[in-house]
């Protein structure tokens, strides 16, 4: 697993929240948008302050979040 240098949590910021940078922005909120903004232009073009390596650690985190939990789904 690479560091996740970009990834922080602060008390004092969004209650603890995993954040980008320690801006009031959530891993949640990144990984969200990126369905709403599947091109990684157009969702900087929303977050102009968001940077490629920023997308790319909540991606990771997100996923490693999901190591050893079981989700279920609806079948079809």
């Amino acid at each position: 697993m690479a560091k996740l240098d970009r990834i922080t949590s602060d008390p004092a910021i969004l209650g603890g929240q995993p954040t980008i940078r320690g801006m009031r922005l959530t891993v949640r909120r990144v990984v969200e948008a990126l369905a709403l903004y599947p091109d990684w232009e157009d969702l900087r073009a929303e977050y102009p302050e968001l940077e490629p390596e920023d997308i790319r650690q909540a991606l990771e985190f997100a996923a490693n979040s999901l190591d050893d939990k079981i989700i279920p789904l609806e079948t079809a």
